[in-house]
């Protein structure tokens, strides 16, 4: 059984889940252009329908504020998902670009933090580290972002962070120094231009409604 978008015509890589070893990983999604909470849910559908992938955790969905771009860009609905996947790295980050272009999302250094019916970011990858020029795994500046740290607390607060930000921090406690650095005015810490590792302590993940 194949998932498929609202725009989205003829042949699509996504099918039925297979087994085998798995890795998990972590994916963050936002959306502040039209539909948004049922934009999220069909990614959510069409990913765990996806061949080799299997959604394991979700978490609710946060209303930000954006960061950069235009001014007076809608709000965004932000929340991450927890995957089981025989993908490769790579394989993963091609299905979320097609999610996001079956949703109608066109990714261009232009439009960089522009309004977007759909983002799916690939956040970690078990306890890979990979530098290349179509992804960086752990994400770069997951660990500067409230609005990605928010939603990954509340399904992986024990996952931690290593490197020159959030070093030997966990999810929630990264995310209580940023809301104490905010509050209080103060500069947050910015990431190094290289991924480091994220090693994984066992989470114990709300299930799929």
């Amino acid at each position: 059984m194949s998932a498929r978008g609202p725009n989205s015509h003829g042949p699509s890589t996504l099918g039925p889940n297979t087994h085998g070893p798995s890795t998990r990983a972590f994916v963050a999604v936002g959306a502040n252009v039209g539909p948004r909470r049922a934009t999220i849910e069909w990614a959510l559908r069409a990913l765990d329908r996806a061949e080799g992938v299997r959604v394991v955790a979700r978490s609710r969905l946060f209303t930000t504020e954006p960061v950069g771009g235009p001014v007076g860009q809608p709000r965004f609905l932000n929340g991450a998902f927890a995957v089981e996947t025989t993908r490769t790295p790579h394989d993963l980050l091609a299905l979320l670009l097609e999610l996001e272009a079956r949703a109608g999302r066109v990714r261009s250094r232009a439009r960089t933090n522009g309004p977007r019916t759909l983002d799916l970011d690939l956040l970690a990858f078990g306890d890979r580290t990979v530098c290349d020029a179509r992804l960086e795994l752990p994400h770069p500046r997951m660990a500067e972002r409230t609005f990605v740290l928010e939603p990954l607390a509340t399904i992986a607060p024990d996952l931690v962070l290593t490197g020159a930000v959030g070093a030997g921090r966990t999810v929630a406690e990264q995310l209580a120094r940023l809301r104490a650095d905010a509050d209080r005015g103060a500069a947050p810490e910015r990431a190094t231009p290289h991924p480091v590792p994220v090693s994984l302590r066992p989470v114990d993940a709300a299930p799929v409604a």
